[in-house]
């Protein structure tokens, strides 16, 4: 198998993110609330019983490469967010890490997910306020796009990559 570079697999990364968030916005979304109507924006972001986004290490990369676009002092503060949080929740033990859920370190209270255009997680695309079950995209489509990934990971580092809880991630594959 021949490896892809990691920036070119980083834009094949872009592409497929986008395609999906087209897909989940055209197909979807527009049965769901939006955020910016919300009572409580962030409240399913900052629920500490309910996230567990895990990620890969493209995507940790990617991510890491959107918080290196802000000025320095707001990566000073994203990054001891994410730390506080593998701390508050234990993420760095051991333990079977899907079954820990924290809040959401990439959500800034008044701005939003500070990765909503540039780095987006798959479960954070499928994710939105769906008031009726049945309007909810498959839970196929996400882990298509899950598998389209960890497949595009393998080819860039030559190994399977495993998934790691999002704040773990970015801290691992810092650079």
């Amino acid at each position: 198998m021949k490896l892809l570079s990691e920036q070119k697999a980083l834009e094949r990364l872009a592409k497929i993110k986008a395609d999906f968030k087209a897909e989940i916005a055209n197909s979807y979304e527009h049965r769901a609330k939006s955020c910016l109507t919300c009572e409580t924006q962030g409240a399913c972001c900052l629920d500490a019983h309910f996230v567990n986004v895990h990620i890969s290490r493209l995507e940790a990369v990617a991510i890491n490469d959107a918080i290196q676009d802000l000025p320095t002092e707001k990566q000073d503060t994203i990054y001891e967010r994410i730390e506080a949080v593998i701390e508050t929740y234990d993420l760095s033990s051991g333990d079977d890490s899907f079954n820990k859920t924290y809040a959401c370190p990439m959500f800034e209270k008044g701005v939003g997910c500070i990765i909503h255009n540039s780095g987006k997680p798959v479960p954070c695309i499928t994710h939105a306020c769906y008031e009726n079950a049945d309007d909810l995209p498959p839970d196929e489509l996400q882990h298509r796009q899950e598998a389209i990934i960890d497949d595009l990971n393998h080819r860039t580092y030559g190994k399977p990559q495993p998934d790691l809880p999002l704040p773990v991630a970015l801290i691992r594959y810092r650079r």
